[in-house]
């Protein structure tokens, strides 16, 4: 009798068991998949092309302001080379010491132009944040309208070994946004111009 009970609660186990595995097969199965490729949506954004251009020239401002410190640095050891030997003591400390300070002055600027959470940081925070904001709201826009469960980005290095054109929903997002194939930018749905950003 008892193995009989056993039998039969190893039975009740398994069916609970395909129970679930075949609704959560199902589940999975109505689950819709999709993907988007950042990049492509942002180079075909008016306002990126025209922030990532302002974020370059800045970029690009710094570094030579940097460069040519560094220079003047240069300049200034190898003039005290060229003096040392006639130098005292005392005046060789003083020039050592001003380019050490003129060295610390230059690694300090360069940190906070491009250091972690350092001025460039800063900047494109302020200029590109908001539009790959926008970004993530059209995109969760049409992942709600379609019923798509997760939206992968091609562009983020998720691995996927094949796509099938017909799950990209980038052009969708695009339209979301109020951007053509022309790249000329139109004033995306209402709903979308200030809806905040949840992650």
């Amino acid at each position: 009798m008892k193995s009989t009970n056993k039998i039969s609660i190893g039975i009740a186990g398994i069916l609970v068991t395909a129970c679930f595995c075949l609704f959560a097969g199902m589940t999975v199965q109505a689950q819709k998949f999709a993907y988007v490729d950042t990049e492509y949506i942002l180079s075909k954004i008016p306002d990126y092309k025209i922030a990532q251009t302002q974020i370059d020239d800045i970029s690009s401002k710094w570094q030579k302001d940097i460069e040519g410190r560094f220079a003047e640095i240069d300049k200034m050891y190898k003039t005290y080379e060229a003096d040392a030997t006639m130098l005292p003591e005392e005046m060789k400390r003083k020039r050592e010491n001003e380019i050490i300070n003129k060295e610390k002055e230059v690694k300090d600027l360069q940190k906070q132009r491009f250091g972690q959470n350092g001025d460039l940081f800063k900047k494109r925070q302020e200029l590109i944040k908001p539009i790959q904001d926008k970004v993530y709201n059209a995109i969760e826009a049409v992942s709600t309208q379609d019923n798509i469960a997760i939206v992968f980005d091609k562009a983020s290095g998720a691995t996927m070994i094949y796509t099938n054109n017909k799950f990209d929903i980038s052009d969708e997002v695009l339209k979301k946004l109020g951007i053509t194939n022309g790249n000329q930018q139109t004033n995306p749905p209402a709903n979308q111009q200030n809806k905040p950003v949840t992650r």
